[in-house]
């Protein structure tokens, strides 16, 4: 298995590029040079750092002591990506892709025997591409989440990588869970998960059969607030566990690029209407302290964050 771990800092830059015509661009014969893209508040990299912090689906990285970690196949396939808190042990957030072949149902949910003797320590793996001093080791008297009063709680969802059994079982690591009140999860958040896999089927259905094209790409960002205090509820079992919950995407189709965020507090919520939940990137970012979708052109970035709330659910069908 292919794995990639960083450290990453978070000094900005302004990154520049004209694209190529024919010929030398001192002699072009007077073409006129393609626009500069401006991209002042993009992803650094520095020397031995992973390409992909430049996705689309990477937030701005806190950097310092936190830990980037990226997960792939072992066919070489990005899975998904988290960045660590080392001193609190806990994620804060989960990133990934949804496209037309990792859509594709190859497996069914991971799963052991329960109860059995090592159900505690197979059901939540520790990640082996964390430094064992800065996670959670899998097992009952090990694992902070067994007897805290709340579930494991997926951040990259496993019903959006039944794919691969290796990509399914990835997404049980203990680094992409979250401590989630029970009802919480398998309500309004696993109401809002639901909608999320139905927009991206949907589009690339539509657009395939419409345009022949299969190119159309959700990126993802998703997670709970952890970095200031009066955005977490408790300390339990030396886990931090968030007020809110959040997630941002962006789809990107034969028409260009839109957005939508979701933002939710933390408490025993049905599953329902997801309408009172909606708030455009701008807002989410405000509320978060994070910079989502930052590796998109700047003029791109502001037209679909700053979309207005109405504008925002009409766009997505709400």
């Amino acid at each position: 298995m292919k794995k990639i771990l960083y450290l990453l800092c978070t000094a900005s830059f302004v990154l520049s590029f004209t694209a190529c015509s024919g010929g030398d661009d001192d002699n072009d014969g007077g073409t006129t040079p393609t626009p500069v893209v401006v991209n002042i508040n993009k992803n650094v990299l520095s020397s031995g750092n992973s390409q992909r912090v430049i996705d689309l689906e990477f937030p701005h990285t806190k950097g310092g002591s936190n830990l980037v970690v990226s997960h792939f196949t072992s066919n070489g396939e990005l899975n998904y990506s988290y960045e660590w808190d080392c001193t609190k042990k806990a994620n804060r957030w989960s990133c990934y892709k949804m496209y037309k072949s990792n859509r594709t149902k190859n497996t069914s949910r991971y799963s052991v025997p329960y109860p059995s003797d090592d159900y505690y320590s197979k059901q939540y793996p520790t990640d082996p591409d964390l430094p064992s001093q800065y996670g959670w080791t899998a097992g009952r008297s090990t694992d902070p989440y067994w007897g805290s009063g709340y579930a494991h709680g997926h951040i990259c969802p496993s019903a959006d990588r039944l794919n691969s059994v290796e990509s399914n079982y990835q997404t049980f690591y203990l680094t992409n869970m979250t401590p989630m009140n029970g009802t919480f999860n398998s309500g309004i958040w696993g109401t809002m998960e639901a909608q999320v896999r139905t927009w991206i089927d949907n589009a690339i259905t539509n657009d395939t059969k419409n345009f022949g094209s299969d190119a159309d790409t959700l990126y993802v960002c998703k997670g709970g607030t952890i970095d200031v205090s009066n955005q977490t509820l408790a300390s339990i079992h030396g886990l931090t566990v968030p007020k809110y919950y959040y997630c941002a995407l962006l789809m990107k189709n034969h028409e260009g690029y839109k957005a939508i965020g979701f933002w939710f507090e933390h408490k025993e919520t049905s599953a329902g209407d997801l309408s009172p939940y909606v708030v455009n990137i701008d807002t989410l970012e405000q509320l978060t302290g994070l910079d989502f979708f930052c590796n998109l052109p700047d003029e791109t970035e502001n037209k679909v964050e700053g979309l207005a709330l109405e504008n925002v659910k009409k766009a997505w069908g709400m």
